[in-house]
């Protein structure tokens, strides 16, 4: 039986530039506004804090909070 990922959360370690796949999954969920984030669309995250944003205005938002 083949395995999908289609709806699972994945588990990333991210990196400067580049994230890796701990746990398979589609997506990830934004630490700041709860939305989900396709991988193949992922290009924000805090490398420090090891969380996904949405965009780059969230990202900001996230790294002003400290």
């Amino acid at each position: 039986m083949l395995m999908s990922n289609n709806g699972r959360e994945a588990r990333l370690h991210y990196m400067q530039g580049t994230f890796r796949v701990l746990s398979p999954g589609d997506h990830v969920v934004c630490a700041v506004t709860g939305r989900r984030i396709p991988l193949d669309e992922l290009r924000y995250w805090s490398v420090a804090r090891q969380q996904p944003y949405a965009d780059a205005p969230t990202a900001v938002e996230a790294e002003k909070k400290g």
